[in-house]
């Protein structure tokens, strides 16, 4: 069952986490800066409490929905292609058979070896969801890293706002300090990791790349120059089509974690050579 998935110790440390974060935020900080039942402090509360449930659902999503496994019954439609089998290579598209499924593969459809089976865009497992990231809860997962990132930034602006607002020095308590820098810390590590991983999705989905695909390009680009050729990434169209892509045409859905009704099928994936 789905929910088995939440019974890992890594999940156990995402709930912790979040606890400690939302309460150390609201209660503490906000509350000793300005006051929850103030007007301040409320709006401080919602926007934060806004960030946290949406990081939550995320969180859920990711976590429950399925990455999209290759169909038993998939063959690649050669016959129909209107691409030779020497272009397919070329781009790196070509189909594949998967020795441990005994399977073919779609383009873009990787086997996990933590789920034992063949996931479809697959883009990496995720020890912390429990779960492979692939092409149905892709972007549920850049929603988590997104909001976990807005939420912790959020919170490190409260602490020094808190800090700043409150005389330390003559506090009288040494462990007060001490918890408002290990807090800071903390909170701005956090804050620094997940907005590096942000980053980096946000180059692979403007790229319209995973993260197997990126070292594969690495490695693809090497022997192209060493055969005096160029490599482009075979599934790279445009800016705003590689952002549509993943987080669908309207933008007034952008931020929704589960809003992939623009996701097809996941076996077949357009090319620039398309367009053409």
């Amino acid at each position: 069952m789905k929910c088995e998935r939440f019974l890992s110790i890594p999940i156990f440390m995402v709930f912790l986490l979040m606890g400690v974060v939302c309460y150390v935020t609201l209660f503490i900080f906000i509350e000793d800066w300005v006051g929850l039942k103030s007007s301040a402090g409320s709006l401080n509360a919602l926007i934060f409490i806004s960030l946290a449930s949406l990081c939550l659902f995320s969180f859920f999503s990711s976590v429950l929905i399925d990455p999209g496994y290759v169909p038993a019954s998939y063959v690649p439609d050669i016959e129909d292609s209107e691409a030779s089998d020497q272009e397919l290579k070329k781009n790196g598209i070509s189909s594949r058979r998967c020795d441990k499924c005994s399977t073919y593969k779609p383009p873009r459809a990787h086997h996990c070896r933590v789920c034992r089976r063949c996931v479809l865009r697959m883009d990496h497992h995720c020890l912390w969801i429990n779960n492979c990231v692939g092409y149905w809860n892709y972007k549920a997962f850049f929603m988590l890293v997104l909001y976990a990132t807005l939420g912790c930034l959020y919170s490190t602006v409260m602490i020094i706002y808190c800090a700043s607002h409150k005389d330390l020095e003559y506090s009288g308590s040494g462990g007060l300090k001490v918890f408002y820098v290990m807090s800071g810390i903390m909170m701005a590590s956090l804050s620094v990791m997940l907005g590096t991983l942000l980053g980096w999705h946000v180059y692979l989905i403007i790229h319209n790349m995973t993260t197997i695909e990126y070292y594969e390009g690495i490695r693809a680009s090497w022997l192209a120059r060493k055969s005096g050729q160029s490599y482009r990434h075979p599934y790279n169209l445009s800016f705003y089509k590689n952002i549509i892509s993943v987080l669908g045409p309207n933008m007034l859905k952008w931020l929704w974690p589960t809003a992939v009704s623009h996701l097809k099928d996941g076996l077949i994936f357009p090319t620039p050579r398309d367009n053409s």
